[in-house]
């Protein structure tokens, strides 16, 4: 019994040791030359993530590894993925990594003004994700925005984040609205800052842009918006290509603000956080037009009159630019015409004439 109990003692006293060793060197200095990024395909298990780790040169004793994450219990705590490991990384430093699952975050940057099959084009195109879109989102349902995400996150689970972030900043945006806004739901506040995103680009010009098109709503007067026009007749798959034909403009379809009252059946494009709170709290101004100025930018005016004069200066400066590129893309000719009449009730066979808002 004596002779047990000493070799019991010995036995624990050396365990002991042995656990402080394997503790010890697992916190002096790896392999590693450099820093290196390591990709551990999902669904790998814990033998084939050790052999990749030592073929990579992470690491160069896998059991010793593999003894270190029996000990504390953390073998069905590593997680696959693609992982940044640093020069001379330890052994707790890569075991640790492998449990917190700090992997290397990629981006994807989605414009906006994009529509969401054009979103979900650069979902696709990709390959950093995985997975196949089973159902498309609905046309302003997504936040443009620059996500981050692991390799091989699943496309389904990015889009059904930009869906809550899109519903969580509208909620957030709409609940600060101005309070004579004339919408009546968070969704017509996405269709109206749709077409606001489309018919600028500059930051500055968004809340005046928001205030041409809720005075016009106020007065009951047709928005007239040429890229509403391109979405009725090409659904958000692509642009014209080519400048907007006399024809297309009379061409009735829900999205035609020149052809229907009020706006458009739905959103025509995936507005940003600019464009959204643009509508929010449009500029305080009683502008009706505006017209392209020649620079990128837009001139505006609150009279038929005056706006006319800006019509036949942009067409002055539209005639040099096209002598120089040619037919401008998805957008038509500016014209001036009479003050529009009472909205009548749309009709798909008819469409009123053309009075430009811009």
């Amino acid at each position: 019994m004596s002779g047990f109990l000493s070799f019991m003692l010995v036995a624990l006293v050396a365990g002991v040791f042995g656990v402080i060793a394997v503790l010890h060197k697992l916190k002096e200095p790896g392999p590693l030359a450099a820093d290196k990024i390591v990709y551990l395909p999902p669904r790998s298990d814990v033998p084939e993530m050790l052999a990749q780790l030592q073929r990579e040169g992470v690491i160069d004793s896998p059991s010793l590894m593999n003894f270190a994450v029996l000990v504390e219990g953390a073998r069905g705590k590593l997680k696959p993925g693609e992982y940044v490991f640093k020069k001379q990384a330890s052994l707790r430093d890569v075991i640790d990594a492998l449990v917190a699952g700090r992997q290397l975050m990629h981006t994807l940057t989605i414009p906006e003004g994009l529509t969401s099959e054009q979103i979900l084009e650069r979902l696709r195109d990709s390959d950093l994700l995985a997975g196949d879109i089973l159902e498309a989102p609905k046309e302003g349902a997504l936040l443009p925005e620059t996500y981050k995400f692991p390799r091989g996150f699943p496309r389904s689970k990015l889009i059904v984040k930009m869906q809550e972030d899109q519903r969580k900043l509208v909620d957030q945006i709409w609940a600060k609205r101005a309070k004579d806004l004339p919408l009546r739901s968070p969704y017509e506040l996405v269709i109206l800052a749709s077409i606001v995103e489309k018919e600028t680009g500059k930051a500055e010009e968004r809340p005046r842009v928001a205030a041409v098109f809720t005075n016009r709503l106020r007065k009951g007067m047709r928005l007239q918006s040429d890229p509403t026009i391109v979405y009725g007749l090409v659904g958000g798959k692509a642009t014209l290509g080519r400048g907007i034909m006399r024809s297309e403009i009379e061409k009735w379809t829900p999205y035609n603000t020149y052809a229907i009252d009020g706006l458009p059946s739905g959103p025509i494009a995936n507005p940003g956080k600019a464009a959204l709170e643009a509508v929010a709290n449009p500029a305080n101004t009683r502008d009706l037009y505006f017209v392209a100025d020649g620079t990128g930018g837009h001139v505006f005016a609150e009279s038929l009159d005056q706006h006319s004069r800006n019509v036949q200066n942009w067409r002055r400066i539209e005639q040099e630019q096209k002598a120089k590129a040619g037919e401008g893309i998805d957008q038509s000719a500016p014209a001036a015409v009479p003050p529009p009449a009472p909205p009548k009730a749309t009709s798909p066979t008819s469409a009123p004439r053309r009075r430009s808002a811009g």
